[in-house]
């Protein structure tokens, strides 16, 4: 089940909403929030929560017996529990890696169980949540949560363990046992939850048609591609790929508001940045400050020499790369942003903001658009003949013209998507609502108190308009689910 399918939205989050709202005390709220996420869990099967019931239940027992030591003996527990649940992580996720690479150098035969390992939903996410609330009772950060099921739930919150963001269990400790339900956060919650909607029925998976229109097919097959058709298929999974991602989010955080909870935000129009540290500060926000706080940090981060920092910086972009997917091209999409990351911190420094604004996010872009074509491809033969045929190194048999017919057909798809990576939406209807009550005043006039009541007929209305152009979208779209679900 998807956030972004009709019976997510019209039976499951109807249901779900319905009873957590019936509900009297925070107790039962909680029953409620656990049982629903359950079954959305379970939807992929009873295994999949079977392994996410023993990695919560090794954590808390973990935790708990980190809070009532001290010394030596803490920090192996904290060391343990980590291992356990990376372990875990690590034999489902890795272990047809490790067995390929070790066929590739040595010979070696993978066992026959490998091939019918199959990765759990989420496990990646949830993971991280787990380690980071152990993390931080090991530093008396948090205490230990002594009920079972309230980490339960934090672990498991549909919301958000299925694809992210990483919430961190400081962020909602309080509202796990104490929050309130507002008319407020419900209405923003649904704004917010049918902008993301939108985002993903609409606008990603149109884009990601027409990415997969020409990055298709095997490496002959790409080879054959003119290049003007990779070129822009490239630039659709751009747009693809934030939208996707984004939505995710931007529905995660709508849901947690209708029940309650006040999620950080997870993207922050990363392709407006104007260095690559910067947009790292705003793509995949949750991912990115764990790896700083609990990966960096703990390594020495920037408090020691030149040399370390360099090793410490590596070691976190290749785990980010890693923790992507078990494949070589994620491990080398994760360098590659260390190679600009370390040219920025090391070699340029404070220079960089000599360079004009718009020539540094022009090369921002530039620097993520090939990022995304190394993330996009798991084979090497197809990333490479990817790479060759945008430079004219392809056979490019296909018709250059039928590329820009395609174009011409979905340029006004493009443009909208474009925008909608950006700020200028909400920026523009901020600046005209303010300029509108600066020029009415408090609408004691006919024509302020008539724009006054537009603006407030579009608030409440536009999610339910966003609703119905999204169901619309969805009937009959077989392309539908989230990216990060393979991770």
């Amino acid at each position: 089940m998807v956030f972004s399918s009709m019976i997510f939205v019209f039976c499951f989050l109807f249901l779900c909403l319905l009873s957590h709202n019936l509900c009297k005390s925070i107790k039962a709220k909680n029953v409620c929030l656990l049982v629903f996420s359950l079954i959305f869990y379970s939807w992929a099967g009873l295994g999949f929560t079977v392994i996410m019931l023993a990695d919560v239940l090794i954590t808390w027992i973990f935790a708990l017996l980190i809070g009532r030591t001290a010394g030596g003996a803490r920090r192996a527990l904290f060391f343990v529990s980590v291992a356990l649940v990376l372990g875990v992580l690590g034999f489902f996720k890795y272990t047809g890696f490790v067995y390929e690479n070790l066929g590739a150098l040595f010979g070696v035969a993978a066992p026959e169980f490998v091939s019918s390992i199959a990765l759990p939903l989420g496990i990646s996410f949830y993971t991280f949540q787990l380690i980071s609330y152990t993390a931080d009772v090991y530093r008396g950060e948090v205490k230990p949560q002594k009920k079972f099921h309230i980490l339960l739930l934090y672990a498991c919150l549909f919301h958000q363990c299925v694809a992210g963001p990483i919430i961190r269990y400081s962020d909602i400790e309080r509202e796990l046992t104490r929050r309130k339900v507002t008319a407020a956060s419900t209405s923003i919650g649904i704004s917010r939850f049918s902008v993301g909607l939108a985002k993903k029925a609409v606008l990603a998976n149109s884009c990601a048609a027409i990415a997969d229109t020409y990055f298709k097919g095997d490496a002959a097959a790409l080879a054959a591609v003119p290049a003007a058709g990779l070129w822009l298929a490239g630039a659709a999974y751009m747009l693809e790929i934030y939208l996707d991602f984004s939505a995710y989010s931007d529905m995660a955080i709508g849901m947690g508001l209708m029940c309650g909870f006040h999620y950080r935000e997870n993207f922050n129009y990363p392709y407006i940045a104007d260095s690559v540290t910067d947009f790292w500060r705003r793509w995949h926000i949750s991912l990115s400050s764990f790896f700083r706080d609990y990966v960096y940090i703990p390594l020495g981060g920037n408090r020691c020499g030149r040399g370390r920092q360099l090793f410490n910086l590596f070691a976190v972009w290749a785990l980010t790369g890693l923790w992507h997917g078990a494949s070589w091209n994620y491990v080398i999409w994760g360098l590659y942003f260390f190679v600009f990351l370390a040219v920025e911190k090391f070699a340029i420094g404070e220079r960089l903001y000599t360079i004009p604004s718009a020539l540094r996010r022009a090369a921002v872009l530039a620097i993520v658009y090939f990022s995304w074509i190394i993330f996009r491809f798991e084979d090497m033969g197809e990333l490479s003949a990817v790479l060759r045929g945008m430079f004219g190194g392809g056979e490019g048999g296909g018709s250059a013209l039928a590329v820009a017919l395609d174009l011409r057909a979905n340029i006004f798809l493009l443009i909208i998507s474009a925008v909608a990576v950006t700020p200028l939406f909400s920026r523009a209807y901020g600046a005209l609502r303010r300029r509108v009550q600066a020029v009415c005043g408090d609408g004691s006039n006919v024509g302020g108190a008539a724009l006054t009541a537009v603006f407030g007929i579009f608030e409440v209305a536009h999610p339910v308009l966003l609703l119905v152009l999204s169901a619309t979208a969805l009937a009959g779209n077989s392309y539908n689910p989230f990216l990060y679900f393979i991770f």
